[in-house]
Formats: structure tokens, sequence, C-alpha cells
């Protein structure tokens, strides 16, 4: 297919802007793929992670995250790239993607790539050039890294089943809550359009699955899930709506992760808000901090959330907030409690729990045991008791123990937020940052 191309546009000019406007999907992360090199390629996929974010070891690890094009037939008011704003319009050519791909690769400067796209003259027409694109990377190139790219709603089935064989990880952004509030955002979407995709991706998985139990060596489609995003803070919907749609597309669709994005006005569009303290980062991250009891806490959002209480308490954490609202529950003696009852106590994760678990079967644990196996003391005191005895004497009244929770956030000794605690304005990773690259023109 033809592409307009901005002319005298040299490769890295395109990339500044396209790098630019793939800034605002975060629906990225580690692979959680495991398919090593076959020895004929270049490139190889582990599970300890790709994309600007940080591998299960605590490593920081990157890929190449662009745009396709930021040509757009749509008009979504959250969207820089929207048809209606007075931007430079550039799209790559699938060589320029995978020339880029391979350079940066060779020079150990990315791990994979994040392939995303406005939508260039239709759906179909976008996804054929997104799967031109990875073609020419997995079979004349021989890329065998990761690779995560974008479902473009509205698209052929066809093609993106393509994608999936081709693709270590697809995303579809729901990128609102509901389906009035993407009517109001995005004029040009349909909810059934972004679904219809995620359906044919889950049961691609899973029939994937079940021929590679009888054929070993048959193509693998989509091995490390898919994932999705959801804008927050754009309209007036409650964390509990944006929960519930959450924990529905988990269960309903098998999503590996749904991922929160902060609200930026970047438009300044007057009807949409304009916070002074700018987006809203803390409630990002108390539904990250909720979405993980979903997925490894075995909480469900109707414990941590009503119709009547639709918000998270600012002040603490959600598994905070849950065990100060049911203390008729605690204190918990730590060498009795069941493993998931061990994972509503506050300061006890899912690593410590397990320790807890294994270690008493040897005798008894006191509060120094715990310490040394992980348990955040300074949280779980107020919750707990070793041998019938609390590690201090507390009042089991919720307001206290809210009081000191809040005090050590306070004071820097509970939980810490990046974004809140030094004043440092943070943005995602640049590749200009790491110097002029020769070989680009």
């Amino acid at each position: 297919m033809e592409i307009r191309l901005s002319p005298k546009m040299s490769v890295m000019d395109k990339l500044k802007i396209l790098a630019e406007g793939a800034k605002y999907d975060v629906s990225c992360s580690s692979s959680g793929s495991s398919r090593a090199n076959d020895g004929r390629g270049i490139g190889n996929t582990v599970a300890a992670g790709l994309c600007h974010s940080f591998a299960a070891d605590g490593r920081c690890v990157s890929l190449l995250k662009i745009l396709f094009t930021n040509e757009c037939i749509y008009d979504c008011k959250y969207c820089i790239n929207r048809s209606s704003n007075d931007v430079p319009r550039v799209s790559f050519t699938p060589d320029e993607v995978c020339d880029l791909t391979m350079e940066f690769y060779r020079r150990n400067y990315i791990e994979g790539l994040f392939l995303s796209s406005g939508i260039l003259y239709s759906p179909n027409d976008t996804m054929e050039l997104l799967c031109e694109t990875l073609h020419k990377l997995r079979t004349v190139h021989r890329f065998q890294g990761y690779i995560h790219v974008k479902a473009i709603p509205g698209a052929d089935p066809a093609l993106i089943q393509r994608a999936g064989y081709l693709a270590d990880r697809m995303s579809v952004n729901l990128e609102m809550a509901t389906a009035d509030g993407l009517k109001a955002m995005a004029p040009n979407k349909h909810r059934r359009n972004i679904l219809k995709p995620m359906r044919l991706i889950q049961n691609g998985i899973a029939e994937n699955r079940n021929e590679l139990v009888l054929y070993k060596h048959a193509p693998r489609f989509c091995e490390a899930g898919q994932s999705t995003q959801m804008v927050v803070g754009a309209l007036p919907e409650s964390d509990y709506q944006i929960m519930s749609v959450a924990e529905n597309l988990y269960n309903k669709f098998s999503l590996k992760r749904v991922y929160y994005s902060a609200f930026v006005n970047v438009n300044g569009d007057q009807d949409l808000p304009a916070p002074a303290q700018g987006a809203p980062l803390l409630r990002e991250h108390r539904l990250y901090q909720a979405d993980w009891l979903l997925r490894f806490y075995y909480f469900r959002v109707e414990e941590l959330l009503t119709a009547d209480r639709p918000n998270f308490n600012m002040a603490i954490d959600p598994k905070a907030d849950w065990a100060v609202r049911h203390l008729d529950l605690f204190p918990v003696e730590i060498n009795r409690a069941d493993y998931q009852l061990l994972l509503r106590i506050p300061g006890v994760g899912v690593k410590s729990a397990r320790r807890i678990v294994a270690a008493r079967r040897f005798g008894n644990l006191t509060f120094e045991d715990l310490k040394r196996i992980g348990v955040v003391l300074k949280r779980a005191l107020y919750f707990i008791t070793c041998g019938g005895k609390m590690m201090y004497p507390t009042k089991m009244e919720e307001g206290y123990i809210v009081r000191n929770l809040t005090y050590q956030n306070q004071m820097g000794r509970g939980e810490k937020l990046p974004f809140m605690t030094d004043g440092t304005v943070y943005r995602q990773m640049s590749l200009f940052d790491m110097g002029s690259m020769r070989g680009f023109r």
C-alpha cells in the first residue's frame, strides 16, 4: 500500500514525532513470554520483561515505543493526534519501522517493539500495514524479540488473527469505563467494536493452547496474552465503575493486564478537566493497587468499593482501607491463619505469605521472624498477633489506626509515591536522551 509521506523528512525526524505521539499509551508491560532464539535469527523473548517498565527482578527494560502513523480519521477529545488538531502528520513505512527496530536492537538500545498507530484511511488499511511490518520483521529480518502490537477495532478478523501469530502480545484500548463515556469522548468509536477483537484474541489464544498440546511445534498465537487501557479522570466515572469494568474484563476476556492512564488535557479542551495540580496520579496509583488485589490477593471489587462508597480513600491504600473497615476479623494469629487470610493482612505480600506458611511448619513464628521473612511490620502490627500477643499495645479502633498509618505516610516512613516525594517531574524515557546516533538520515 502506498503511504503518504512528508516530503524531505528523515526517519529520525519522523521518529521524534511518532515516539512523542505514543507516550500516552501505557498499555504495555513485561512480556510474559519465554520463547527462545532458535539459532536462525536475531533477538529473543525472555519472561523477565520488556517495555519502559521494571521487570520482576528489578531491572529497568526498554523497547522501541512508536506510532506507525499519527494520521487519524477519528476525533477523540483526549487524543493529541485527533483529526481536528493541527499537528505535523507523518507516517513510517513498514521498511522504516523494521530498520529502526533492528538498528536499535543491534546497538542494545532496546529489547523489543511496541507498535501502535492512528487510523490511516480505515481500520483495515491500518491493520494491513501493521501486519506487513510485523511479517517483514519476523521473516525478512528474522527478528525473534518481543513485539507488542495494537489490534485496530473495526479491522477484519482475519487481519487481527494474522497479527496474533506475529506478535507476542496484543492490546485493544477500551479507553473509557462506560459506553456513554466512550460516546462522549470518542464519537467515532463504539464499545462493541472494541470488545469484538478482544473476544477474537481470547478465543485465538485458547484454541492455540489446545493446538500446542497436540502439536508442540505449531505457530504460537499471542503467547503473552492481551491487555487494555482506560483513561482515568477525563469524565466523572467513579473508581467503583472503573474497577467493576476491569474485574469483568479479567473474568470474561482473560486479560493479562488492565492499565490505568491518568488523564492529561493535552488539547486544552475547555469541556474537559484541567486540574491545577496536574494529572490525577494518586488516583491512578490507588487503582493499580486495587487491580493488584484483584489479580493476586483474591479480593473482589464489591469488597473494596460499593455504589454508596464509590471512590478509594486517598489517605491509605485499598488493602489497609479494607482492613480498618473489617476490624472484627483482626487481629489475626499469624501462626494459625490460612494463606488467603494472610494475604489480607496489610504489610503481608504474596511472597511473605508463602514464606510464613512454609516457615511455621518448623515452629511458631515471632515478630522478629516476620521481619526477616519480609513482612512490613509498621503496617502489619495493628492487625496481627504472634503467640496470642500483639507487638505493642494497640487500640483496635478505626480512627486510631488510620491516623497512625496516615502519619507514617506523611513522615515518609510508609508508602512512598515516586511522583510526590521529591518534586521531580517524571517523563517517558526518550531514545534521544542517549545522545546523537549516526546512521539515520
